[in-house]
């Protein structure tokens, strides 16, 4: 992988393939680029894909000074635009899970993207939802702060709906270390979703033709959300993946977001 440094010095590592028209990746939570390499193997011979490890994951650096929400936010928009700038004049951004809210928040900051993808970012607008949001944030920082880095996966997995079960398997499973060393990162993911409202006066400033996508078989709340999402930013169109959840197919959303990036790089090339 290669590394760039970001504003603050912490170097990025990042994996480029493929040719055409530059196209970053940012992953959700607790995941790499290796976890976007599938994704990215689909859209390479269309467009060059560069994905990349998040701040602290992976082979990228992380100071340790992310603990205040605001300054985590901040130095990841700085990693994306860094990551963004090697990818080259024209970069359009697909963000997954909270991967889409760090693109969203990086280009109402001023990233310059003309052309911008997002797979469900977890917002949970409404009461119910922001006050189940604020549980889980008091609860991961707890952990964390404990050191229980395997309570903190664990709740993370239950919250997005990850049965018990499952959970139980996966932490006899060998992935499970992996999640572990990551854990400290969630609070990243956390924060990046703020109080769990969709920030719609803040994206109002998004300029990017945006494509929000989420799946036919998600959860009432993700779908809905979504829809929230779409309506808050200025130039978006929401699709909605029949037979999809939370955990979408690569081979399903690859030819989406290659013929969303392909022909809106077209019309705005023509124009």
């Amino acid at each position: 992988m290669d590394r760039i440094l970001s504003a603050d010095g912490t170097p990025i590592a990042y994996r480029r393939q493929g040719e055409g028209p530059p196209l970053v990746l940012v992953g959700g939570a607790l995941s790499t680029a290796a976890t976007d390499a599938p994704l990215a193997a689909l859209l390479a011979p269309r467009f060059t894909v560069v994905t990349y490890d998040r701040r602290g994951r992976g082979a990228s650096g992380d100071t340790g000074d992310e603990g205040a929400g605001a300054v985590s936010v901040r130095r990841e928009i700085e990693d994306l635009t860094a990551v963004v700038g090697a990818a080259g004049a024209g970069a359009s951004v697909f963000g997954m899970s909270s991967g889409g809210a760090l693109a969203l928040e990086a280009a109402a900051a001023g990233l310059p993207v003309g052309l911008l993808a997002v797979y469900e970012p977890p917002y949970t607008p409404g009461a119910s939802g922001l006050r189940f949001k604020a549980r889980c944030t008091d609860r991961l920082h707890l952990l964390l702060a404990a050191g229980d880095r395997a309570g903190a996966v664990e709740l993370f997995l239950t919250a997005t709906g990850v049965d018990a079960a499952t959970v139980d398997r996966m932490r006899r499973a060998p992935l499970w270390a992996g999640l572990e060393a990551l854990a400290h990162t969630l609070a990243y993911d956390d924060a990046m979703l703020g109080d769990g409202a969709v920030p719609a006066e803040r994206f109002a400033a998004v300029t990017a033709r945006t494509l929000v996508v989420c799946g036919g078989f998600s959860s009432a709340r993700a779908r809905a959300s979504t829809r929230t999402l779409a309506e808050a930013l200025p130039r978006a169109r929401h699709r909605t993946l029949t037979g999809q959840m939370r955990e979408v197919a690569p081979q399903v959303l690859a030819p989406v977001l290659a013929d969303f990036f392909a022909r809106d790089v077209y019309v705005r090339q023509a124009s």
